[in-house]
């Protein structure tokens, strides 16, 4: 005898036959119970989210607002917070930002606002993705730049 030529056992078990009478223990009804979807032949509920006559799971949820195909979550930095903490440095851009903990990452767009509550006194100039218009306003007046990143 060769370990090749070893097969495992088929199972010889037949399975129940349904319907075949009351005395086999699965006749009359073939162990679909009484009435309904699910003793008829065929599919057992008309289409998915069925839910027996009640509505449907997918129209019982709100139907409110909308998800923007292509939504920029800005991350927003005050020139206040520039001018406290950046007061020295002469370009900022976002690489900066990020080194002083300003914003979280550079990969997302920074936003600039003019959040202030003293006069924006540094003349820099800051490179980000989008400025206020207030911002913008703020920078040029005190001799600085506004430059518009294009990402």
């Amino acid at each position: 005898m060769d370990l090749s030529s070893i097969k495992p056992k088929v199972a010889n078990k037949k399975t129940k036959r349904v319907g075949r009478g009351t005395g086999t223990g699965r006749g009359k009804t073939s162990t679909r119970g009484h009435k309904g979807a699910g003793q008829r032949k065929g599919k057992k509920t008309p289409y998915p989210g069925y839910r027996g006559g009640s509505l449907t799971f997918a129209r019982l949820l709100p139907k409110r607002g909308f998800t923007p195909v292509r939504k920029r979550d800005f991350q927003v930095v005050n020139l206040g917070d520039i001018q406290t903490k950046l007061g020295e440095i002469k370009e900022i851009n976002p690489e900066v930002l990020k080194e002083k903990n300003l914003i979280k990452s550079i990969k997302k767009p920074v936003k600039i606002l003019a959040k202030i509550q003293s006069d924006f006194s540094l003349k820099v100039t800051i490179k980000a993705d989008k400025f206020s218009l207030k911002a913008k306003e703020v920078i040029e007046k005190a001799g600085g730049v506004a430059e518009c990143l294009s990402r």
